[in-house]
């Protein structure tokens, strides 16, 4: 099966760090692909490599078999490539209707909104409300108030809604459950499984491994800096993939080659 998103020997300084190492990487059609590995290993660099956010210093990147190269986080959006940083990407000062359309404003239609511009808040309003009721945020009664006047998860839920509504092909989510409780964690892993029978691929990074086992199709070990092996969650522990990706042990691939 040709992978949706692939890259191939993906190398990142900063300074004297470095942080993608020949980085590989393959996400297949319809999949929910995880990349685990431990702090500083370089995932979400890798990530923020492959959306534009951050300029690599060398290294290939293809989507749909079509070499790409993203010069911003817009740029891949506009591809169908929605993601989901650990920073959330959220203007504090605006409404949650406005996070949610930030980039892709709703005019009115006809003569209102193709010569006057006037945005169309209502319909916004109806939409980042139904989507956040589908994540189970109910507790924000005001779809109007400012993103700063909210709780951590809550910022979290609306990141999440945002890409769950307007990823076409790609959803990326770094650490989409970290700030929740386990009610709204839950809501988003169904979300996820929702996402996944519309056929759009998901990579979730995380390091909560009963969430990774539980929903992942394929398992994305990342170790210094680039991918040390992929696994099937019904192959192995959360224990093999713990030892995996902190050095305690070598996947069988590499156990074999390095006997030899």
């Amino acid at each position: 099966m040709e992978p949706i998103l692939q890259a191939r020997n993906l190398i990142k300084h900063f300074g004297r760090v470095t942080a993608l190492d020949g980085a590989d990487f393959d996400l297949l059609p319809g999949e929910i692909l995880a990349v685990i590995g431990d702090n500083g290993a370089g995932k979400s660099v890798m990530i923020k490599s492959l959306t534009g956010a951050i300029q690599l210093d060398s290294g290939e990147i293809k989507m749909d078999g079509k070499p790409i190269a993203f010069d911003s986080p817009i740029a891949s959006r506009l591809e169908g490539i929605e993601t989901v940083y650990q920073t959330l990407a959220l203007s504090p000062a605006l409404s949650i209707a406005d996070n949610m359309f930030m980039g892709r404003e709703l005019c009115y239609p006809g003569i209102r909104g193709r010569i006057f511009r006037q945005l169309d808040r209502p319909a916004m309003e109806k939409f980042a409300r139904d989507k956040l009721s589908e994540l189970g945020l109910l507790t924000i009664q005001n779809i109007r108030q400012a993103v700063e006047t909210l709780s951590g998860g809550q910022r979290q839920g609306i990141a999440v809604a945002r890409a769950a509504a307007f990823g076409s092909k790609v959803i990326i989510l770094d650490e989409p459950t970290a700030a929740l409780g386990v009610k709204e964690g839950r809501r988003v892993l169904d979300l996820l499984q929702d996402v996944k029978a519309r056929g759009i691929s998901i990579v979730l990074i995380s390091h909560n491994m009963p969430h990774v086992f539980e929903i992942s199709d394929r398992i994305h070990i990342h170790r210094l800096g680039k991918r040390l092996t992929v696994i099937n969650p019904k192959d192995y522990t959360m224990s093999d993939a713990v030892a995996f990706m902190t050095g305690a042990a070598l996947p069988p691939e590499l156990e074999s080659n390095h006997t030899l």
